[in-house]
C-alpha cells in the first residue's frame, strides 16, 4: 500500500477515532493507500514526513489565521489553530517543490491556496452578490448544491467531464483570488469557487466539499477522487 500523509489537528483522543477523521481514513484506505496521520504536533519531524509519504490530504478544519494572506482579522473569522496553519503552510510548499500529488480538501483547499500566494473570504457574508446556503443542515454525504466543472481541467477528467453535478457543503469561507499557479475548475451557481488545480504540478487538486464524506456512501465526486489520487501517488512510487 502506498503511504499517504492526512494531515489532522490533534484533540483529546490520541487515537484518532473521532468519526469525522475516520472518513479520510477509509478512503485513503478503500483506494489502496497507507494513511500516515500528520498532526499539528509533529512540527519537528514534517520533512521526514514528506520523504516517507507519496502523497497528502489536507482535510477539514477550522479557520486559517488572516496573518498568511496579509489581512486583519474581519467579523464572521472563526476560531484559528496557529500549529497547524504554520505546519500545513510549510507541508504545501515543500510538496510541491517534491512534485507530491495534493488532494485538499475544506479548509485544506484554503490553506493549499494561501501557500500558493491566494486570498480567501473570511467569512461568505462579506462576498458580494447572491448567496446560496453552503453549511448545509443535513447528513455529510448528502449532495446539497449543484456546482458547474470547467471544461478541459484534471477535476473534469476524473469526474468524467460532467458539465455538473451536486456536492455536499460544510463551509463559511472559500477561496478569493486563486494563488500563482491554480486555476479554477469548478464553481457553484453563486460564483463561490468550489474547486483549484495547479497548472504546474501532475496531481495537485483542491475542492470545497467533503469528498470522503460523499465516497463513504459511494456517491459521485468522492470516490473517483481519491482513487485518482491515490493512482497519482502510485507513479511517484514508481518513478
Amino acid at each position: 500500500m502506498l503511504p499517504i500523509g492526512i494531515t489532522f489537528t490533534p484533540d483529546k483522543d490520541p487515537s484518532l477515532k473521532n468519526s469525522v477523521e475516520m472518513e479520510y481514513i477509509d478512503a485513503v484506505e478503500r483506494h489502496g493507500g497507507l494513511p500516515i496521520p500528520v498532526l499539528a504536533r509533529s512540527m519537528d519531524s514534517w520533512q521526514d514526513i514528506l520523504k516517507l509519504v507519496k502523497g497528502l490530504v489536507l482535510s477539514g478544519g477550522v479557520d486559517v489565521d488572516p496573518y498568511y494572506f496579509d489581512e486583519e482579522p474581519l467579523l464572521g473569522c472563526g476560531q484559528v489553530t496557529p500549529e497547524r496553519d504554520k505546519m500545513e503552510i510549510l507541508l504545501i510548499k515543500t510538496a510541491l517543490a517534491k512534485k507530491l500529488p495534493i488532494l485538499a480538501i475544506c479548509r485544506g483547499v484554503q490553506v493549499l491556496n494561501i501557500a500558493c500566494g491566494g486570498d480567501i473570504y473570511q467569512d461568505l457574508t462579506l462576498k458580494s452578490g447572491r448567496q446560496l446556503e453552503h453549511m448545509q443542515q443535513a447528513p455529510r454525504s448528502y449532495p446539497f448544491h449543484s456546482i458547474s466543472i470547467r471544461e478541459g481541467t484534471l477535476l473534469g477528467r476524473i469526474l468524467g467531464q460532467k458539465d455538473k453535478l451536486r456536492v455536499n457543503s460544510f463551509h463559511h469561507q472559500a477561496v478569493k483570488n486563486p494563488g500563482n499557479g491554480l486555476q479554477v475548475s469548478a464553481v457553484a451557481e453563486d460564483g463561490v469557487i468550489e474547486a483549484i488545480e495547479s497548472t504546474l504540478h501532475p496531481f495537485v487538486l483542491g475542492v470545497q466539499w467533503h469528498a470522503e464524506a460523499l465516497d463513504a456512501e459511494n456517491r459521485p465526486a468522492g470516490g473517483e477522487i481519491f482513487e485518482a489520487f491515490v493512482r497519482a501517488a502510485g507513479k511517484v512510487e514508481r518513478s
